[in-house]
């Protein structure tokens, strides 16, 4: 990949075109993510499947994303980033491509669930922390805010078009477009993507020139690695109290709203396609605030911020029931306020992971706290699909929801206000 250093000629540093790639593959696994919130209604009129029976397939899906993370960050210090996710890139556009082919549900969950679940969970938060900590010393929030807020550019370019293509044409030629898009940056990463800086000649950007060069090579078995720093870092409470509360954050934003927001529309009597630009709309407004907020990272105190973002997210929440009845301000309302603080909340925690941790252990060790999220984001997309099931509403759900938030950003005071850990003692 020298080619590719010498094409640039040092005019900016290599880094910055790696967070160029990997944001792409993140917008791609974004899409696939988004795609079966599109899905549901379709597969509910062609099947007769009802919506706990996909919700079951998503949380599957859901929580095989964040139980991946510290393997997958493992594996990258291990076998390396650029085949690690390649490997997943290729299961990720066979088994959506593959789903084409699905007309029973267990067929969706082996599919959606396990396949695509375990292989997006890959091109997940804990690659953009194993860039962030291995390509940057300064700028680290900026760039996590970036490369986060392609989750939600993934629903801005995907999302609108996907559910006018469901609307139009019906689900199948939904996943193939889903899966040419996974295929497309394939190529990128063979070619484009190299493993750390040395590789380039480089040190990470803003490094000293006289700091010492930090390997990143161990030949221990991945899995020695995920579940030995578990070990290590559930003995403290910091751990704990950031698996707790992105726990929440994964509940209130994936699991619920990402999964079930379109529907609800539905409930309401909106199309799919405006439910889906519902969701998207939130993506640009997700953009800016979670960009920001990787800059904000930068310069204030993490917890502060995490306070802000979980109450602010739990108000939103108890008033999305109320916006549907308010007839122009409801929802437009709702979409930029909650649109802000979608996922603002990944650069503070991954700075407070690192501050603990060490810039070592911090991915594996985030790894770890993003499958909190996602089993968070299980946990609320089949329970609110077995309230909407039992009490045709989703009222109820997004009351729990907001409360949730309001628990979290009590949690989040406490992280890092204590004794220094063994881990942040030995990276």
């Amino acid at each position: 990949m020298n080619w590719a250093a010498r094409l640039i000629g040092g005019r900016f540093h290599y880094g910055w075109l790696t967070v160029a790639v990997v944001f792409l593959v993140l917008l791609a696994a974004a899409g696939t993510r988004a795609t079966p919130s599109v899905m549901m209604v379709p597969l509910e009129h062609q099947f007769g499947w009802s919506r706990a029976t996909v919700s079951l397939a998503i949380s599957v899906n859901i929580a095989l994303y964040g139980l991946m993370g510290p393997f997958a960050a493992a594996a990258m210090q291990r076998f390396g980033v650029r085949p690690t996710l390649l490997i997943a890139l290729a299961t990720m556009a066979g088994g959506v491509a593959l789903s084409s082919l699905m007309t029973h549900p267990w067929q969706m969950v082996l599919i959606w669930g396990v396949m695509v679940g375990g292989s997006t969970g890959v091109a997940a938060l804990s690659l953009s922390a194993t860039v962030v900590t291995r390509w940057f010393t300064t700028h680290r929030g900026l760039v996590m805010g970036i490369l986060t807020a392609s989750s939600a550019t993934g629903q801005l370019v995907f999302l609108p078009m996907l559910a006018a293509i469901a609307e139009h044409h019906g689900w199948k030629p939904v996943v193939l477009v889903v899966a040419g898009a996974a295929a497309i940056v394939l190529p990128l990463v063979a070619f484009l993507l190299p493993e750390r800086p040395a590789d380039m000649a480089l040190r990470p950007y803003g490094e000293p020139a006289d700091a010492p060069v930090a390997s990143n090579v161990t030949k221990q078995n991945p899995l020695a690695i995920a579940f030995g720093t578990l070990a290590m870092a559930s003995k403290t409470r910091d751990f704990w109290l950031l698996f707790f509360s992105f726990f929440i954050c994964g509940a209130s934003t994936n699991g619920y709203v990402g999964t079930h927001l379109i529907a609800m529309c539905g409930d309401y009597g909106m199309t799919e396609v405006q439910g889906a630009s519902l969701l998207a709309a939130m993506g640009i407004f997700d953009l800016f605030g979670t960009t920001l907020s990787g800059w904000l990272s930068d310069r204030f105190n993490s917890r502060v911020l995490l306070f802000w973002y979980y109450g602010l997210r739990g108000l939103s929440l108890m008033y999305l029931p109320h916006a549907f009845g308010i007839d122009f301000f409801g929802l437009p309302l709702f979409a930029v306020f909650y649109g802000l603080d979608w996922i603002a909340t990944v650069p503070p925690t991954v700075r407070l992971a690192t501050d603990v941790y060490g810039k070592e252990s911090a991915p594996v060790v985030f790894g770890w706290v993003v499958a909190g999220h996602q089993l968070g984001a299980a946990f609320a997309a089949l329970g609110a699909g077995m309230l909407r099931a039992s009490l045709g509403t989703y009222t109820v759900a997004s009351m729990i929801s907001g409360g949730l938030c309001l628990v979290a950003a009590v949690i989040v005071l406490r992280i890092n206000r204590g004794e220094r850990p063994v881990a942040a003692q030995a990276a």
